[in-house]
């Protein structure tokens, strides 16, 4: 399977991708959906995945699965319009599948998609890949700039004093 990696995570090259980070792996008029390697690392340990239910039907968009962690409750959104026509419910015994294998055994749904076409709206795993790689580059300068105090001369924190500190020369 050819993959791109970007730091310390995985993007496949046979699916799609959104910018909320959901992946789409398309077969005929079916689209295979889940989260990326990005997205699981960042949600933490998933302990619940609430699936929907077969048949029906959502609008690109839409929330279609959401993803307890550890953090919080994530939702999964459609990245194409469809019908539901399976789930993985290995996933309601097996939550953790999503973080140990979000490419292949932690799948959410599949999709029978209303139009193809809307594939054109989503990312190629190159542009995922530098959508990534551009993200990892801002977390990087925020956690620089977080952590580092600005520089200030000893003279312009004496400047910074106020001038009326009482002094008292005492003897000793």
């Amino acid at each position: 399977m050819d993959e791109i990696t970007v730091g310390k995570y995985i993007v496949l090259k046979d699916r799609y991708y959104t910018k909320e980070h959901e992946w789409v792996l398309v077969k005929g008029k079916k689209a295979w959906v889940g989260i990326t390697d990005y997205a699981q690392k960042e949600l933490g340990d998933i302990v619940y995945v609430d699936l929907p239910e077969k048949d029906s039907h959502y609008e690109a968009g839409d929330v279609l699965v959401n993803l307890e962690s550890v953090k919080n409750v994530a939702p999964v959104y459609a990245p194409v319009s469809g019908t539901v026509v399976e789930v993985n419910s290995q996933l309601q015994d097996e939550p953790q599948l999503v973080n140990e294998s979000p490419y292949e055994d932690g799948w959410l749904v599949v999709l029978e998609m209303d139009d193809p076409a809307e594939l054109e709206d989503l990312l190629t795993a190159e542009d995922y890949a530098q959508m990534l790689a551009d993200i990892i580059k801002e977390e990087r300068v925020e956690s620089i700039s977080i952590g580092t105090p600005p520089e200030e001369s000893f003279e312009e924190s004496l400047d910074a004093l106020p001038e009326d500190i009482p002094y008292e020369d005492k003897e000793r």
